[in-house]
């Protein structure tokens, strides 16, 4: 899922301002848990772009037979992409 930067960034700025606030971190350094959860988060919704490039090249393999039989697009990709999220055993 693409979010815009500034949206991860604000987002990821109110949990470390509330996790400060309501006392369930003690840290020193506001800024590096800052960083951390937005590296966290970012490398987290990295994950779905990555299996949907997958999901793209598995079905580039098989276009030509998928236009024959007529199957769409959209509709094999999700199929896929749930094999691949059930056989990763992800959480998108």
């Amino acid at each position: 899922m693409s979010l815009p930067k500034e949206l991860i960034t604000y987002l990821c700025k109110r949990i470390t301002n509330e996790l400060i606030k309501r006392e369930m971190v003690d840290i020193r350094d506001p800024a590096f848990l800052h960083g951390r959860i937005h590296a966290v988060t970012e490398e987290e919704l990295a994950i779905e772009d990555r299996i949907n490039e997958e999901v793209r090249n598995i079905l580039k393999d098989y276009a030509e037979e998928m236009r024959q039989t007529g199957i769409s697009y959209q509709e094999m990709f999700k199929k896929v992409k749930g094999k691949l999220v059930r056989d990763k055993k992800l959480i998108l």
